[in-house]
């Protein structure tokens, strides 16, 4: 498993998670992705991104601003839903 850093900070709301869920696309299962962030709304953003996508939010903290957030990317990609008749 590797790490990946995303400096987003000075972006603000949708703009953190946006960038984040595109860096989580490209990487490989159970891989972790640090987030910096300085918009407070990306507390309340990545907790529901996360919930909804499967994707894992270890931990987030906040220091001097910058806020935290490790995610590990979901074990798999959910199957496409098909439509009805």
């Amino acid at each position: 498993m590797s790490e990946t850093v995303l400096d987003v900070k000075d972006l603000k709301c949708p703009l953190p998670v946006l960038r984040a869920n595109r860096s989580l696309r490209t990487m490989a299962p159970g891989d972790r992705l640090r987030v910096l962030a300085t918009d407070r709304a990306a507390v309340a953003d990545f907790q529901a991104y996360c919930r909804e996508t499967g994707h894992a939010l270890l931990a987030w903290s906040e220091e001097a601003g910058v806020f935290n957030f490790v995610i590990r990317r979901r074990a798999t990609d959910p199957a496409p839903k098909e439509d009805g008749p």
